[in-house]
């Protein structure tokens, strides 16, 4: 069967022009008893995707908006229970002034406007990250689309958002050390699991696979601690040209991995 998806891999790059096609093929090759429980998703390349077409860096992360959207749609479609994007880094704090007051306007209008058809389909908005930097006007909103959608069992839209993977272990070890002074817990029962209590994703999955986009090789920060045993797949398509049949094309290579958790 593995055999079988890597050919259907070969095959369906030998479609690209013909989309619906590909689709179709891809869908059908599925093994729907192996969907990724959680897909994170590094979305790099808007800034190349807007020089490359002449246009500036802030109509690269808007057009990158509208794949966030189809990614979203086909995970959906796929019954992907948690599905994770990176959407600003810590050190995207760093960018230049105007870059940096675009993309947090980008950002805080796209959680107002796409809160209430996520919420219709009962999808359950979760934004992880340090806020302290963040502007009151979107931790507004972050707080509402977190009371609106809390009830919701459909599926899972978790946003990295002023989000560095050491920066969640360094909060993390601070809080811990901070109740075993308090004497809440003791160090000897200090485990993987209880401190997984203590980082952003106490509620959420490990990600079984993670997807960048761009071409680059590196996870940049990004999970440091949940990727131990995730499978990642990396495509040289930048994220605003990502589209449903990259993301299928990436479900189906991770379902030709033989999954091992570090065993031999």
């Amino acid at each position: 069967m593995i055999e079988r998806r890597i050919l259907i891999l070969r095959l369906s790059s030998l479609l690209s022009k013909f989309p619906r096609i590909q689709t179709k093929l891809l869908i059908n090759s599925l093994d729907k008893d192996n969907i990724p429980n959680h897909v994170a998703i590094i979305m790099d390349g808007n800034g190349r995707w807007a020089k490359k077409h002449g246009f500036p860096r802030l109509m690269g992360h808007n057009e990158g908006t509208k794949s966030i959207r189809r990614t979203l749609e086909i995970a959906y479609e796929l019954n992907i229970k948690y599905l994770t994007l990176y959407a600003f880094s810590q050190e995207n704090w760093s960018r230049p002034k105007r870059e940096v007051d675009g993309l947090l306007k980008l950002i805080g209008s796209n959680i107002e406007k796409e809160l209430k058809q996520l919420n219709e389909k009962g999808i359950r908005v979760i934004i992880i990250g340090n806020f302290k930097k963040v502007p009151e006007d979107i931790l507004n909103k972050i707080d509402n689309a977190h009371e609106v959608t809390k009830n919701n069992k459909k599926m899972n839209f978790c946003i990295a958002f002023s989000y560095g993977g050491r920066d969640e272990i360094i909060q993390a070890s601070k809080s811990l050390i901070r109740d075993v002074l308090e004497e809440k817990i003791r160090i000897s029962d200090i485990n993987e699991n209880i401190f997984e209590n203590y980082l952003y994703t106490k509620d959420i999955p490990d990600p079984d696979l993670l997807i960048r986009t761009s071409g680059e090789i590196r996870i940049s920060n990004f999970l440091l601690w949940q990727m131990a045993y995730t499978e990642f797949v990396f495509t040289p398509v930048l994220w605003p040209d990502f589209n449903k049949n990259h993301f299928l094309r990436a479900i189906l290579e991770y379902q030709t991995r033989e999954r091992r958790f570090g065993l031999a």
